[in-house]
């Protein structure tokens, strides 16, 4: 499994780039947002990946960060009908924590805005992923409309990583805040989750 590229960028396409790793050039698809944060050609890039074979091709699929390739393996591996195609297609139209508050309000409107996903997919996509995402998708994107501060943000981050290890909201909050008083206000995330844990 290749799980992520490393090298020089060649050329690039908002739907697809060519990546050179020590003399070997990788074509990857990306979607729209994992290009708005490409550098210039010739300029270092690294690229997390998904590598999709199928009997007529082994397909390379790129992403700019942990997230939207999370979302894209949960689409692909949960939601019956949607392909590599149609997953890029929604990270291309909707970030993962806006498409997470989406799928946790059950938006069907807003996601069946974007290209190629209709009303009947987003129907589908609520329906089978509303559980997965749940509570944390809507606390995420509530979150990100409130703009929030860099010390506020790690608090956000912990809360998340607690709703998403099964903690209801309200506990998960009140656990960080403990933690955090206990810790001091320099306690990463990783701290901070693990602290409330040991708690639980």
């Amino acid at each position: 499994m290749i799980t992520f590229l490393r090298g020089k960028l060649v050329d690039a396409l908002p739907t697809q780039v060519t990546v050179d790793v020590q003399g070997v050039g990788y074509e990857v698809l990306i979607p729209l947002s994992s290009y708005d944060r490409l550098p210039p050609p010739g300029g270092d890039v690294q690229l997390l990946t998904h590598l999709a074979i199928r009997e007529d091709a082994h397909v390379l699929y790129g992403f700019a960060s942990a997230a939207e390739r999370e979302l894209f393996r949960l689409l692909i591996n949960t939601v019956s009908g949607i392909g590599p195609k149609i997953a890029l297609n929604i990270l291309s139209g909707m970030n993962p924590t806006a498409f997470r508050g989406a799928v946790a309000d059950g938006d069907v409107k807003a996601l069946s805005r974007i290209n190629g996903v209709g009303k009947k997919t987003a129907e589908r996509i609520v329906v089978e992923l509303r559980d997965k995402v749940g509570a944390a998708g809507a606390w995420e994107a509530s979150s990100a409309a409130r703009g929030l501060s860099p010390a506020d943000q790690k608090l956000n981050d912990a809360v998340l990583a607690l709703i998403a290890l099964g903690f209801k909201q309200v506990e998960a909050h009140d656990a960080v805040k403990a933690s955090q008083a206990m810790l001091g206000e320099q306690a990463v995330v990783e701290d901070l989750v693990r602290a409330a844990l040991k708690k639980r």
